[in-house]
């Protein structure tokens, strides 16, 4: 990753206003060019195990810097974060995916992999095919090296059991989440690296066994 976009981002977080991104607009254009650049080459390490990935590019996979702020609180107009979603089906899809963020906040930055925010009806969907097919799921979730990398769900939980499940179901903690994501934290010397995108393609690889479950149990009939 660009060596100085963390400045950037910082230098954002401080002045969060069109007047003075405007003023540094060419600063903007230089990091996005190089974001894009570095994107590409994620996607061509990610296609050596995912050739799905070949039909994906930086622009398809890379998220806007403006924020919509029609519904928040907070106007602040710009994010102070780079982000990109990756996946064979694309950025706009009900299918479960990879995830990374570059942030100035180092408790956001990383990688995540897995679904989030899945409607009703596809959450149902596979609350009960991980019940049905516990032991291949808790195998995937289990393994040593993916655990140690993504410690711990992320997202958000219901606060009881879902309707229709019993409050003492074994697998109650799986079935209370609303989103099925583990997030792997890096400190920003990770995103410095100028072989960032190797790492992260091989701490993808890591999830694929994830992804591949969700994906297959959200296209099971």
């Amino acid at each position: 990753m660009i060596s100085d976009i963390y400045d950037f981002l910082a230098d954002v977080a401080a002045n969060n206003n069109r007047q003075w991104f405007y003023a540094n607009r060419s600063r903007y254009d230089d990091l996005r060019a190089r974001w894009y650049d570095d994107l590409e080459h994620l996607i061509a390490c990610m296609s050596h195990w995912e050739p799905g990935m070949k039909t994906q590019t930086a622009s398809t996979a890379s998220y806007r810097f403006s924020r919509d702020t029609r519904f928040s609180p907070d106007k602040s107009p710009y994010k102070v974060y780079f982000s990109a979603a990756l996946s064979p089906y694309g950025r706009k899809t009900i299918m479960s995916g990879y995830y990374l963020q570059v942030d100035v906040r180092p408790e956001e930055n990383g990688l995540y992999a897995g679904l989030y925010c899945p409607e009703q009806p596809l959450l149902k969907k596979l609350r009960h095919a991980i019940v049905d097919n516990i032991e291949e799921f808790e195998q995937i979730v289990n393994e040593s090296r993916f655990a140690a990398r993504y410690p711990g769900w992320v997202g958000q939980r219901l606060k009881s059991a879902p309707q229709g499940w019993p409050k003492d179901h074994p697998q109650i903690e799986l079935l209370r989440l609303k989103d099925y994501g583990r997030f792997a934290p890096y400190t920003h010397d990770y995103f410095k690296d100028p072989l960032w995108y190797e790492h992260a393609s091989e701490d993808f690889l890591l999830a694929k066994p994830l992804i591949d479950f969700l994906n297959y149990s959200i296209e099971e009939e």
